[in-house]
């Protein structure tokens, strides 16, 4: 999937054409920022895949203190996010969420780009690497 990374970089609005999130997901992501001692101000969340997960391919975030060279940055709501080249690929499109559930809560990823997702919402398949999949544990 060819995405034009031009007009993605360093937008200040919510919706992109990479990435979204929602008020519930903007408003987690502030707070957990506001918690972290001796924050850089470029704190942002880097979103990520690789390879494993029992559909192929998982999903990963951190806190990242400023972006790497080939990284999209993406600002939602004056929160950053940081893309790698090879992620963008698999999460175009996508939406971060967050839940709080008495089950527990925490970020998910609604990703278009999915065929098949796994039942812990942490790995996915987007019908090119279905024959890379292995348990992931999740039950």
């Amino acid at each position: 999937m060819a995405i034009d990374t031009s007009k993605m970089v360093s937008t200040d609005t919510q919706n992109t054409d990479l990435i979204t999130m929602s008020e519930s997901a903007v408003a987690q992501l502030r707070e957990l920022i506001s918690q972290q001692e001796n924050a850089s101000p470029d704190l942002g969340l880097r979103v990520f895949v690789y390879p494993g997960g029992c559909s192929g391919m998982s999903y990963g975030m951190a806190f990242e203190d400023q972006p790497a060279d080939d990284d999209l940055t993406i600002q939602c709501n004056g929160v950053k996010l940081y893309v790698d080249e090879m992620s963008v690929q698999y999460v175009g499109g996508s939406q971060i969420d967050y839940e709080d559930s008495l089950m527990g809560g925490g970020f998910r990823i609604l990703n278009p780009n999915a065929v098949r997702s796994c039942g812990c919402g942490h790995s996915f398949d987007t019908g090119a690497d279905a024959s890379n999949a292995r348990g992931c544990g999740c039950g």
